[in-house]
């Protein structure tokens, strides 16, 4: 038997430790590609398989086999602008005239989170669903850990323990209680924000949240929520019904004019996504959300003290 350390292996899709001594020519699944992300589907350039769930994209078997690697990737070179006007050997100036200032920003400007509050009627919503699920754990017993087969990986983000008896149920998960957002080139999570161009540095950002570990994942219904809107002079507000959503997994972003919300609900197997190119001009930075029992409300800082005549953008030369 081999007493040589475990190495880390870092091929992507692979993650497993090895020892250097049974490294043999096809003991590593894993994707020698990229990482792709298109139209909300996510996957890898060296296979066919595509998903719209992150984690089940995280789970997806390796196409290729072949030895273990060792070898950590090298960081992405950041490279400041300063340092890059040093090594061109030349440097042009251009002068442009000034350009006129444009009355409505553009839409794909970045969107930042908004402030959230949590009602005390929400809180008391998740209490009781808590005490609920907690009668029926203890009615179930252990019957819910021992369909989970040695090995599996915890489904909550950022952690990636294995299962590996009952004591695992006791160690305690650190991970990101949010949803991954990959927007602009830029990847994080919702929960935390720690922005990065990097999907291998994505991947390997620490949890922010302590918790329990969960084996067996519950898929999100995608769901349609009624929604209304309505506006005093300064503040627009967007009123979503969805009774009890969770905070963690909830997060609303905007920029001047748009906003995008994501709401979890109903113990967290309802997701309602909705994205609006706004009327007006708002103020992101005096923007917040409230998350009551039975709705979040959305509250936009209007920019002009303007009257909206409908909540959704339509430029003046579509009929439609």
């Amino acid at each position: 038997m081999s007493t040589a350390p475990l190495l880390q292996c870092y091929n992507k899709g692979c993650g497993q430790k090895f020892s250097p001594d049974e490294n043999e020519a096809n003991v590593c699944q894993h994707h020698p590609g990229v990482p792709v992300f298109h139209d909300a589907y996510k996957g890898w350039s060296c296979c066919k398989k595509r998903t719209t769930d992150f984690t089940e994209f995280l789970h997806i078997p390796g196409c290729t086999k072949g030895p273990h690697n060792n070898v950590k990737p090298p960081k992405p070179e950041t490279t400041t602008p300063e340092a890059k006007m040093k090594n061109n050997e030349e440097i042009k100036v251009v002068v442009q005239k000034p350009l006129e200032p444009m009355q409505r920003p553009i839409v794909d400007e970045p969107r930042k989170k908004l402030p959230m509050t949590v009602s005390q009627s929400l809180k008391v919503a998740l209490e009781r669903e808590k005490a609920q699920s907690n009668e029926i754990e203890q009615d179930v017993g252990e019957v819910g850990t021992a369909a989970v087969k040695v090995g599996t990986i915890c489904k909550n983000g950022g952690c990636g323990q294995p299962y590996q008896d009952e004591s695992s149920n006791f160690n305690s998960c650190v991970h990101h209680p949010g949803v991954p957002v990959f927007h602009e080139g830029m990847k994080y999570w919702s929960c935390c924000q720690r922005k990065t161009s990097d999907f291998d540095n994505f991947l390997q950002q620490a949890g922010c949240s302590n918790g329990k570990h969960l084996w067996i994942k519950k898929d999100f219904k995608k769901t349609l929520c009624r929604y209304d809107w309505h506006q005093t002079g300064n503040f627009v507000f967007i009123s979503v019904f969805a009774k009890v959503a969770c905070p963690q997994l909830t997060y609303v972003e905007a920029n001047q004019t748009s906003v995008f919300i994501s709401i979890v609900f109903g113990k967290e197997e309802n997701h309602f996504q909705e994205e609006i190119e706004l009327y007006g001009v708002i103020d992101p930075k005096q923007s917040t959300v409230t998350m009551l029992g039975t709705k979040v409300e959305v509250k936009l800082r209007k920019s002009e003290v303007v009257s909206w005549k409908q909540i959704n953008h339509k430029p003046e030369n579509n009929k439609n």
